[in-house]
């Protein structure tokens, strides 16, 4: 998955998120959010990576629910 494959989707899996952003393993990815450093929402037993704060943090635009040009 590409930075702006990422960028364009409201959440992402905790490796494809660890491994766009933050260049981590599927277990670095998995052990940072279950540390807190990568912000996480638990759905019933899925876990997902809101794009947006990330984007945010890194000082990048997610651009998710924009009209392709």
């Amino acid at each position: 998955m590409t930075l702006e494959e990422a960028l364009s989707r409201p959440t992402l899996s905790v490796p494809d998120a660890g491994s766009v952003f933050y260049d981590l393993s599927r277990n670095g990815s998995y052990e940072a959010a279950k540390r807190g450093d990568i912000l996480t929402i638990r759905i019933g037993r899925k876990i997902v990576v809101p794009v947006a704060p990330i984007a945010e943090k890194l000082g990048l635009r997610a651009n998710f629910g924009k009209a392709a040009a």
